[in-house]
């Protein structure tokens, strides 16, 4: 019977700490380090190729931001656990990743020994949290969101205007016609609006805007 390894993908976009990683995880028998991703871009292309047992994705990238590529890379291969690995621990980063698929959220302070067993455990389908995650997903389950840490951040009027386009149904080239700026900021825009949401998705957004009154059905 052929004994079968963990296969890992490392996406970050810092060189030091996919190297520094992947030195330690090449010396753990079970595990097989099989790429190294610099965006999330790069992390679907190989997922598609791959189809890694885990990804273990940095959360803040430029271009496609981890949150995105964790809904994507579920999409392409949803028997591959995404792992978290990042150094912010706010709610618009938290509940996001966890709503777009991710496992486990982990975050840069801990021990590579700690690592190791966080993965073990994804690879069984076992959910971990940092500590200091786990206590604001308590909080939100139980309705204990501090007030001077919200767990809904206030859109910005131009945000707001992004969202009522959204829920009426256009692409985003079309909503950078309609406000006269470019796709790109459109798409920063609707990145910002899911993270503060919470939301996985614009399909998300646009039942928010319509159950929150933000947009009747009828617009």
């Amino acid at each position: 019977m052929k004994y079968h390894r963990t296969s890992i993908l490392i996406v970050d976009d810092h060189e030091v700490v996919r190297n520094g990683i992947r030195s330690y995880l090449e010396k753990i028998s079970d595990f097989q380090v099989v790429g190294e991703g610099a965006s999330g871009e790069e992390a679907l292309s190989m997922v598609g190729e791959l189809i890694p047992d885990i990804v273990l994705l940095d959360l803040i990238m430029p271009g496609l931001d981890g949150i995105e590529t964790t809904r994507r890379i579920r999409q392409i291969s949803p028997r591959t656990k995404v792992v978290v690995l990042t150094s912010y621990h706010e709610d618009v980063h938290i509940f996001p990743a966890l709503k777009a698929g991710a496992i486990s959220y982990i975050l840069k302070d801990m021990k590579m020994e700690k690592l190791v067993d966080v993965l073990h455990r994804a690879v069984q389908g076992e959910v971990t949290l940092h500590p200091r995650v786990a206590s604001r997903v308590l909080q939100n389950i139980r309705g204990e969101n501090m007030d001077d840490q919200p767990l809904f951040t206030e859109l910005t009027d131009r945000e707001t205007d992004v969202l009522k386009l959204i829920a009426s149904g256009m692409t985003n080239s079309q909503i950078a016609e309609k406000l006269v700026i470019s796709e790109n900021t459109v798409k920063g825009h609707v990145s910002n609006i899911l993270s503060k949401l919470h939301l996985a998705d614009r399909t998300q957004a646009a039942v928010y805007a319509w159950e929150q009154g933000i947009v009747s059905r009828q617009n």
